[in-house]
């Protein structure tokens, strides 16, 4: 990030401070003022054409401060259901907390007052991008959880090397993180300006596409996905609001290469997807999504996926899932990521690495675990992450993103003292399908002496239980028992 960019949205979060003092949470902060950014935008991009007259960011200036509130909640409404399809998705059932017109005024003014000459030159998609980072990392504000590190993604993106020619699906898109580091990647590749007609056409319409089932967390995608000239396509492609495990997610159409980070934990409200394409019903929102996701790959496609320790060694159906995974998948690689990285800052995490067979039996040979967990830094706001901390493990990885037999054979097994090494599949189901593998023991100060919070055991805790309960009603299903009907 730029020191113009960095400054911009310094100043954009500094109005959070006007809004709490109106009695606006931490979670509404950036919601509220992506409404008054995207009217503030469109006007400076020279795009008001899709916003209706009347509703315009100088119609909202031009008001009296006394009835500016007043129009501008009338407005918020009148553009859920009026203007272009991306004007009334970005505002459909919005509404604003605000309360006082001094300080909807106050935004206004300051937001006037930011150098936007500069902002156009940076990128406002930069602009906006470093606004979401910092709104993730106010623990307060609950967004962390649907923002990943841009620089776990970078390394993700660059070892999947998606081009042109991939359909890409992230689906559980958050603010659009990974399908915007995807697209930065294939313009870099390549000069778009020596595209042919019918490549921009596949760019646009063909190319991109995921989904996010909260409301105001897809807003923020939609605006990021435009500020990146990633505008959604009425016939499918962008990011869609729904819930990828009821029947909408299985309308996104088959893809080339998936990468995402699923949610964590039990499916709201309890019970079981709407799902009728699972072959393995559960409530565990991660083996739901590792379900879609090897299923929605086409023959010879690939994914990265974030998934938490729990999806590798979770029993009864966690088990059935992974066995699944390795016949119809080649799992050729797992990254065990350190801790401190995401917004619950114990969760342990790893990164799964596979490559959809062209038959549905027997594509895993060999898995190789790196271990980037064991003595390394508790990562957080005083130990940033960088690119840097993946560049071994980059390497180590090579340069062929579908994991090949050809390519696995380069590899080097750095055996008990290093960081990557190889399991045959036939080691893996003996061990009953685990794939929690660990050799390395932290040593000095590392992450691993540090006891953890009481939260972060907790979490724990209630992963084991919630994984227990699981295997339970498996095996009251499998009895033929009601299930629903004994839980209530």
């Amino acid at each position: 990030m730029s020191t113009v960019t960095y400054d911009i949205v310094q100043k954009l979060w500094n109005l959070c401070n006007v809004l709490k003092d109106d009695g606006v949470t931490y979670h509404q902060y950036v919601t509220e003022l992506t409404y008054l950014l995207f009217l503030k935008m469109a006007k400076e991009t020279g795009t008001e054409d899709q916003i209706p007259k009347g509703y315009r960011w100088d119609d909202l200036e031009r008001k009296a401060a006394s009835d500016r509130l007043e129009h501008y909640k009338l407005a918020l409404i009148h553009l859920g259901s009026h203007g272009a399809t991306l004007v009334k998705e970005i505002f459909g059932n919005a509404s604003s907390f605000i309360k006082k017109p001094a300080t909807l005024s106050t935004l206004v003014a300051e937001i006037d007052k930011l150098d936007w000459y500069s902002a156009r030159q940076e990128g406002l998609g930069d602009l906006y991008e470093g606004l979401l980072e910092k709104n993730a990392n106010e623990k307060k504000s609950g967004a962390g959880q649907y923002f990943t590190s841009r620089k776990l993604i970078d390394s993700m993106v660059a070892l999947m090397k998606p081009s042109l020619e991939d359909v890409i699906q992230d689906p559980a898109a958050g603010t659009g993180g990974f399908l915007i580091a995807a697209n930065h990647y294939i313009r870099e590749q390549g000069d778009p300006d020596l595209w042919t007609e019918s490549q921009q056409r596949k760019y646009r319409r063909g190319t991109f596409y995921g989904m996010e089932h909260v409301q105001d967390t897809h807003r923020l995608a939609l605006m990021n996905l435009m500020l990146h000239g990633l505008e959604s396509d009425p016939e499918g492609a962008g990011i869609r609001y729904g819930d990828t495990l009821s029947q909408e997610g299985e309308a996104l159409p088959k893809a080339t290469l998936i990468l995402t980070n699923p949610p964590f934990g039990t499916k709201k409200g309890g019970g079981l997807p709407t799902r009728t394409d699972f072959t393995f019903p559960t409530s565990n929102k991660q083996f739901c999504f590792v379900q879609h996701i090897y299923r929605g790959l086409k023959p010879g496609g690939r994914a990265a996926v974030v998934l938490p320790d729990n999806v590798l060694f979770e029993g009864n159906t966690g088990k059935q899932i992974r066995a699944d995974l390795m016949d119809k998948c080649n799992l050729h690689t797992i990254l065990r990521l350190p801790t401190g990285i995401f917004y619950a800052q114990g969760v342990k995490t790893n990164v799964l690495f596979f490559t959809r067979g062209e038959k549905d039996k027997g594509n895993t040979k060999e898995v190789w675990v790196y271990d980037l967990r064991a003595n390394m830094p508790q990562f957080g706001k005083r130990t940033l992450l960088t690119r840097e901390h993946f560049a071994e493990f980059e390497m180590a990885f090579g340069k062929d993103p579908l994991g090949s037999p050809k390519s696995l054979a380069k590899r080097k097994d750095t055996g008990e003292e290093g960081r990557f090494r190889r399991f045959t599949r036939e080691w893996i189901a003996e061990r009953g399908e685990s794939l929690d593998i660990t050799w390395l023991k932290n040593e000095g100060n590392g992450a691993g002496d540090e006891l953890p919070e009481p939260t972060v055991l907790a979490r724990e805790a209630l992963a084991e239980l919630e994984g227990a309960f699981d295997e339970l009603r498996g095996l009251l299903a499998e009895l033929g028992e009601d299930v629903e009907e004994v839980e209530a």
